[in-house]
């Protein structure tokens, strides 16, 4: 790519000129040579080209502040006055100088507050409260100011643990008593706060510098940079275990199919992991050790040993222990794969239509064995061609909650569905304008077809569904529109940055940087407008939470030049206005999507008002009432399952050759929201994340909507396929 050479030159030119080191003997990367080279790929490498001048620091500053205190808590303005006034406009000259003590010294400032409030706390979870007071507390604190001073903290805090404390009182399953509970809550973060050691703060900082620059750039530390791998890869080495923190242990809270630890038949889910040792060496003690830490130790090369002290998940003194010897090895990540249905649905003249239906994650690609490792595309075409043979007469793509990834994959997945031509526009910093074709030349797949998409399909999931809107190749439906993600970032390890590192380069971490931005063929960008859906259904998350706009620092919509695209060998007819007009009837009527039209408007109600009362009768109340409405939706689920007249069966990427699939079964129930705190700390061991929630920060449960919509989305393909067949004029 033309952008890092240039900034090769220009980074190495700053580090030649600067005499800084590494620790030979640890193998430690000099933090103050890793600050330099961020500030400088940021300056000279990012699409906006921003200098790191007054403006940038001050807005670089925030982005810190924010992500440290992000729900605004523990800082008061009075702090945030004297911290802009100390940093707001030298930070970046800080960044350029490999000065890294402004960083330190509010991140120390966060731990004083962070200590002080707990300890403030403390006596709040003794206090007697009667839960009658008309208060309300904020439910984002996010959307709120500081508090301007320590007593305006005070007094928030007051309230915030009285409706902490009334939260537990209210929670049927508590099975502490509601002091206990949050009390070891604000512990734990306590705990989380002191134990951030010098590589995480400059992570932290380094990662904020980033994103002031635009949502999407970020700072990967050693231990991130294995884990996007790994995600793209969809493998793993290692042991196939997701850990998470609890009372400090490693606690088993998944094991992967197929891996070490699942195949051993040694290990179960609530395993505690209280020391790690590298085959014969002695063991490392891991009890309150970081969780980040615990996995290092437990990663590996393929064919090595590793060897952990557990306490079984059943034992109740934790001296009882027993050694695991495993040995590490490949662990695939199939549920991450592409998979796929064959939907029979019965017809009113008693015939059956089969229907294809692939459920797309991400946009993955193995970037170190780009011809025979993980393709996205390899698999969605080996997914319809057994398609193919099964005889659907229609094919939807689902990218709902699909993120994207790999560029590259999705220019060559949009050519299993159009004869060769441009598919995706991108500009750099310059201005200069690339058109990115597909040259495979022959569809794979040339029948009827609807992209499914929603506010959470993002990036190489837009400049797909863009794609095959474009070419009037599919329809596209879901929510109003797409995540709204128009840009493109490349990875740029630091250690190629700094080669006077020698065998220290891998600690160094890498660099997400947006270099590029992307354009549909017909000239319009998806950045914050998205991909505008043809058939627009009721969904929980299509509201302003969710997209590009909600977020920090979003580079601006812009256009450029259509490309120009050849129609005529791919255009296929898709009676946009007869089948929305359909839909919409349908839609009318169905007692699950009124059902959702009225969770909508709680939910924009509760976003809009963001207040939460205190009082436990108006609570209770308005409980009662959300009981009363979840069972009418169950309800009414029951009697749409009822009335399916479609049979499921699965088609994974193992049953490729098998020659009876498996049926799905049809769900009795329907998920009833109840507010879960999102997990913030879980980790496989090779270090995933897991922060996945399907319910939003006012409690309504996102995926609740997953039935109606896989419902009605079968009805307009049915209605698309019998359309394809009379010779009825092509409209959008």
């Amino acid at each position: 790519m033309k952008i890092i050479s240039i900034v090769t030159v220009a980074v190495l030119s700053c580090l030649n000129a600067c005499s800084l080191w590494a620790d030979e003997k640890s193998n430690a990367v000099d933090p103050r040579q890793i600050d330099i080279t961020v500030g400088r790929l940021l300056e000279q490498g990012h699409y906006s080209r921003q200098k790191l001048d007054g403006e940038a620091s001050k807005r670089a500053l925030q982005t810190y502040l924010n992500n440290l205190d992000y729900n605004k808590l523990f800082f008061t303005q009075e702090d945030i006055d004297q911290l802009t006034r100390r940093y707001g406009s030298t930070l970046g000259d800080d960044i350029l100088l490999g000065d890294l003590q402004p960083a330190r010294e509010i991140y120390n400032l966060f731990r004083q507050r962070v200590e002080d409030r707990v300890a403030k706390i403390r006596p709040l979870l003794k206090k007697d409260y009667t839960f009658k007071s008309n208060k309300t507390v904020a439910l984002d604190r996010r959307k709120e100011p500081w508090p301007a001073n320590a007593e305006e903290a005070d007094s928030l805090w007051r309230d915030r643990i009285e409706g902490e404390l009334l939260q537990e009182k209210l929670n049927k399953f508590a099975i502490e008593s509601g002091p206990k509970i949050v009390g070891k809550r604000y512990d734990q973060l306590l705990k989380n706060v002191q134990e951030r050691d010098d590589e995480d703060l400059v992570q932290f900082f380094l990662n904020s510098v980033a994103q002031s620059y635009d949502p999407h750039s970020e700072y990967l530390g050693r231990s991130d940079l294995e884990s996007f791998e790994i995600n793209m890869r969809l493998s793993l080495t290692g042991i196939g275990a997701e850990l998470r923190s609890e009372d400090g242990f490693a606690k088993i809270q998944r094991l992967l199919p197929g891996g070490p630890a699942q195949l051993s038949g040694k290990m179960n889910v609530g395993d505690r992991i209280a020391a790690v040792a590298q085959n014969k060496e002695p063991f490392v003690d891991t009890v309150d050790l970081k969780l980040e830490k615990v996995v290092e130790l437990i990663r590996g090369k393929k064919g090595t040993v590793v060897r952990l002290q557990v306490i079984p998940a059943n034992a109740n003194d934790p001296s009882k222990r027993h050694v695991v010897e495993l040995v590490r090895d490949n662990v695939k990540l199939t549920e991450q794969e592409a998979k796929a249905e064959i939907i029979e649905k019965d017809l009113p003249d008693g015939s059956i239509q089969k229907i294809g239906w692939i459920t797309l994650p991400s946009f993955y690609q193995d970037m170190e064995k780009s011809r025979t490792g993980k393709s996205t595309t390899r698999d969605v075409s080996a997914l319809l061609k057994r398609l193919e043979q099964e005889g659907i007469q229609g094919l939807v793509i689902d990218l709902r909650r699909d993120g994207g990834g790999s560029l590259d994959e999705a220019i060559k997945m949009s050519g299993l569905f159009i004869n060769q031509g441009p598919v995706v526009q991108v500009k750099d910093a310059n201005g200069d304008i690339d058109v990115l074709k597909d040259r495979s030349g022959n569809a794979l797949y040339t029948g009827p077809m609807i992209v499914l998409v929603n506010k959470l399909s993002a990036s190489a999931s837009e400049i797909f569904a863009a794609a095959m809107q474009d070419y009037g190749r599919a329809l596209i439906i879901g929510d109003s529109s797409t995540f709204g993600k128009g840009t493109v970032q490349t990875m740029l390890e630091l250690g190629r940055f700094m080669p006077m590192l020698g065998s220290s380069l891998i600690n160094a971490g890498a660099l997400k940087l947006t270099v590029q931005k992307f354009y549909r063929v017909a000239g319009g960008s998806t950045q914050l407008r998205g991909v505008i859906s043809d058939v627009k259904l009721p969904s929980l998350t299509d509201n302003p939470e969710f997209g590009e706009a909600a977020l920090e620092h979003p580079l601006p919509y812009d256009e450029v030049e259509p490309a120009p695209i050849d129609i005529a060998t791919n255009r296929k007819p898709l009676f946009v206005d007869e089948l929305r007009q359909r839909s919409a009837n349908r839609v009318a009527q169905d007692p699950e999507f009124q059902d959702i039209a009225e969770d909508m408007r709680q939910l924009n109600e509760r976003l809009k008002n963001n207040r939460l009362a205190l009082n436990e009768k108006i609570r209770r109340d308005e409980m009662t009432k959300e009981v009363d409405r979840k069972t009418k939706e169950k309800e009414d689920h029951k009697f749409a399952e009822q009335n399916d007249h479609y049979r499921r069966f699965e088609l994974n990427l193992s049953d490729l050759d098998k020659p009876h699939l498996k049926q799905v079964e049809q769900k009795s129930d329907v998920a009833v929201s109840s507010k879960t705190p999102k997990t913030k700390d879980a980790h496989t061991d090779d270090g995933f994340d897991d922060t996945s929630s399907d319910e939003d920060d006012s409690g309504i449960n996102i995926s609740s909507d997953a039935g109606p919509i896989m419902r009605e989305t079968i009805n307009i393909m049915s209605d698309l396929i019998d359309l394809s067949k009379s010779p009825k004029t092509v409209g959008r």
